[in-house]
């Protein structure tokens, strides 16, 4: 049963184990949604293609720079405002949004009103992520938020995975409209359940803060701060730019690969568009879910006594990660090429839980929606605006030379964002324990 005043018991609405695992799995519905119709395109972008006679550099820009443009500069005042008002209502309000525009890029009939409608996706999924990091931290204690933070961040390969199977499935079998259809449709009927269970928990409850939030927002006492004293604070910590930098880089290459991966599938390994749709599905969701968890569970382990463990796990991934996708970009049998995939898929998302966590100690409990959004704003700019543009840049480039092949010499050469990650994450965990914030002053 769902309290009907769950902000003013001790903990408030994070008190039992039960209560919290029930409003994690619906942030982590809601973020599936998130990833869902966000990365859909990925293995829809071939139909579409041929229909509305689209080049790989387009669908470059509508995947990436249009859902970019809004989602990464309105994320920043949405957050700002749910350090103040009530974070359910917000992300309620989000999903319901970016589901009805994914419903509209299913009537879309050019590049224009198919990019108008990403960006609509982009507006909507503006305000669902930093306040669900938010109120994450405000239901679980800091031993075990890396996890909590890991398990929420299997929405990027259930939304992925199920995006890259349902949507190819439903695009050979149907059509790639009804596919987008039915997704956002889905989104839209589950925003009022969202909020009917999920509810505001005390404001830095578990850290001992002094602000609260009940069920209906912020109390008269709550504590409140102007957006240029958090943005201030955060950019003259160092620990800050390396963590967000270094997520950026490997963001260009993870949105990258996740988008243009089938087209290499279908162009160079000549797989059908409903088998690339289980072949990388099954990498997405086995490699992602694995990777996120054994992030977020060495991170805790290790951070306990480390707070650089937080940086420097995703660190150690990305470098072990980088050689391995190098050799299955190369690899032309389907096995073989499965298994050195679903390794490194694992390993390039495995710095979710620890560095989200470390995100939210870089400030206090009433700064940690905007702080979140911040870097949010860096690294959805960088990866998610230039991931999915420059690697169809590069193919459109190499094509003369390399024909359809291009896709694979694209993707290699920008493998090496991975690398740039893994330097920016050491650097990072040198910095991080003098930056530690564990309370809420």
């Amino acid at each position: 049963m769902i309290p009907s005043n769950p902000g003013t018991a001790a903990g408030g609405a994070t008190g039992t184990t039960r209560r919290r695992r029930l409003v994690l799995l619906m942030l982590l519905v809601a973020y599936t949604f998130n990833f869902l119709d966000r990365q859909i395109l990925g293995i829809l972008k071939e139909p579409i293609k041929a229909e509305l006679g689209l080049s790989d550099t387009q669908l470059g820009l509508m995947g990436g720079l249009a859902f970019a443009l809004l989602y990464s500069t309105l994320a920043v005042p949405i957050a700002w405002l749910a350090d103040r008002v009530s974070r359910t209502w917000i992300i309620t309000a989000a999903l319901a949004s970016w589901s009805a525009f994914t419903m509209l890029c299913g009537v879309a009939t050019g590049f224009w009103s198919l990019f108008l409608a990403r960006v609509g996706v982009g507006l909507g999924e503006a305000g669902g992520v930093a306040p669900a990091y938010s109120l994450i931290a405000d239901y679980f204690p800091r031993a075990q938020r890396a996890r909590a933070l890991a398990v929420y961040s299997w929405g990027v390969p259930l939304g992925s995975g199920a995006g890259i199977m349902f949507g190819g499935l439903m695009a050979a079998w149907v059509d790639w409209r009804w596919a987008l259809l039915l997704i956002g449709g889905a989104g839209v009927l589950f925003a009022p359940l969202f909020k009917w269970v999920v509810r505001d928990p005390v404001r830095g409850g578990l850290d001992g803060a002094e602000a609260g939030v009940g069920g209906a927002g912020p109390t008269a006492d709550a504590i409140t701060v102007p957006f240029r004293t958090v943005a201030t604070r955060v950019a003259n910590v160092p620990a800050f730019w390396m963590l967000a930098l270094g997520a950026a880089c490997s963001s260009i290459c993870g949105y990258g690969l996740g988008f243009w991966l089938p087209s290499y599938f279908m162009r160079s390994l000549g797989f059908t568009l409903s088998q690339t749709s289980v072949y990388y599905g099954s990498i997405q969701l086995l490699g992602g879910m694995a990777g996120i968890w054994l992030g977020g569970a060495i991170a805790d382990r290790l951070g306990a006594q480390d707070r650089g463990a937080y940086a420097r796990t995703p660190a150690v991934c990305y470098a072990v990660a980088l050689p391995l996708l190098l050799l299955a970009m190369h690899t032309t049998h389907p096995v073989l090429a499965w298994l050195l995939f679903v390794v490194p898929t694992g390993l390039n998302l495995a710095w979710m839980g620890p560095v989200m966590t470390a995100v939210q100690h870089l400030v206090p409990a009433h700064m940690r929606s905007t702080t979140s959004a911040l870097f949010l704003l860096v690294v959805n700019l960088l990866g998610l605006g230039m991931g999915l543009w420059i690697f169809g840049f590069l193919s459109d480039r190499l094509a003369p030379w390399y024909g359809a092949e291009s896709m694979r010499y694209a993707i290699t050469c920008g493998l090496g964002f991975y690398a740039a990650a893994a330097v920016l994450m050491l650097l990072a965990s040198r910095h991080l324990p003098a930056r530690w914030v564990d309370a809420a002053a």
